[in-house]
């Protein structure tokens, strides 16, 4: 469907009259509700009246029908003290006096690397894990720590979300 001028000129006059695009598009035929909106995006038409609705006269609110809300309780985020870090370990070596490389590193071994993986001396921690862990109970801490930004952004999202419903 082309824009002629007298769709264009219709599309105008609906707009300022305060239809909505979806009634615009009705009247028209053959175009979208998005067409619309584009097409007077593309036109810059502003400064129309407030769409049509209709509206039922309000109910008085009396002291039964108006409740209030109680006023939300919040906790305090339990306080956690830093653990402080691990001690960096070194590469155990294994039973046969070598220590665990990519081609050595089974399921039970702490696969924590150690240096620079170019480097001949590449090695990985080596000591033993609980079932079903990557990392012994040291590399583990270092690897798994709390985010305290996350934490801190999802207390600013849901206050924004809280004020946002009021």
């Amino acid at each position: 469907m082309a824009w002629t001028d007298d769709r264009v000129e219709i599309l105008s006059k609906l707009w300022a009259e305060g239809l909505s695009a979806s009634q615009i598009a009705l009247k028209l035929g053959g175009v979208t509700r998005n067409a619309v909106i584009g097409k007077v995006h593309r036109l810059g038409l502003s400064g129309r009246v407030k769409p049509k609705r209709k509206t039922q006269p309000a109910k008085p609110r009396t002291a039964t029908t108006a409740r209030r809300r109680a006023p939300v309780k919040r906790r305090a985020a339990p306080r956690v003290a830093p653990t402080p870090p691990p001690v960096p370990l070194e590469a155990k070596p294994l039973p046969n006096g070598k220590f665990a490389t990519i081609l050595t590193i089974t399921e039970t071994l702490c696969k924590w690397p150690l240096g620079d993986p170019t480097s001949p001396d590449f090695r990985f921690c080596g000591r033993g894990t609980a079932k079903g862990e990557p990392y012994c109970k040291s590399h583990a801490q270092l690897a798994y720590q709390p985010s305290r930004r996350r934490v801190a952004t999802n207390r600013a999202i849901t206050r924004t979300n809280r004020a946002a419903l009021r």
